[in-house]
């Protein structure tokens, strides 16, 4: 079985050289699929991540969620505190560069993580049972730990991302659910 870091340098290849037109289509395809999801059409506050380096383009979702009056955040990373806050994403909001290259609103309105309904997460892959590998910084982990049983979680990620088995440590948190393509 592969190690994490060398299935993390196997999907970071995977990601950066896939096709504009194959990850363009795919993303629509988990889109379609998410805003289909019976979770995700009841949740009232959803937090989505930015996409960055080749991951599932979350801008047409997060688009398409305002426009059916859902209220959307982004996680803004706090590094004093090494945790991230869900901050609610305007439409045409402005953005910058947070600590790890990740794009973060400029103007920081935050909920409480408690008041989220659901959250979209991000990962370098999956297995079928919600397990995820991240970026091996741990800012997800530590968020999905400190919410409650009520929020839901959503991974997405494309079908070279979705592994048999994703080796996982006592710290990491699977998703409730994946969706990929």
């Amino acid at each position: 079985m592969l190690t994490k870091d060398q299935i993390r340098s196997k999907i970071l290849i995977r990601l950066k050289t896939q096709k504009e037109e194959d990850r363009s289509r795919k993303s629509t395809l988990i889109k379609d699929e998410l805003l289909r999801n019976k979770v995700f059409r009841k949740a009232k506050i959803v937090m989505f991540y930015v996409a960055f380096g080749g991951e599932v383009n979350t801008k047409a979702m997060i688009r398409e969620a305002q426009e059916a009056g859902k209220l959307i955040c982004v996680p803004v990373y706090r590094k004093d505190k090494e945790t991230m806050q869900p901050a609610i994403f305007e439409d045409h909001a402005k953005l910058k560069k947070g600590p790890y290259g990740v794009l973060e609103p400029v103007t920081e309105f935050f909920i409480k993580p408690d008041d989220l309904d659901l959250i979209i997460v991000p990962g370098l892959a999956f297995d079928r049972e919600g397990r995820r590998l991240g970026r091996g910084k741990g800012c997800y982990d530590r968020f999905l730990n400190t919410l409650s049983e009520n929020t839901s979680s959503i991974g997405l990620a494309f079908d070279f991302q979705v592994l048999p088995l994703v080796p996982t440590a006592k710290h990491d948190v699977s998703v409730n659910h994946v969706i990929f393509s």
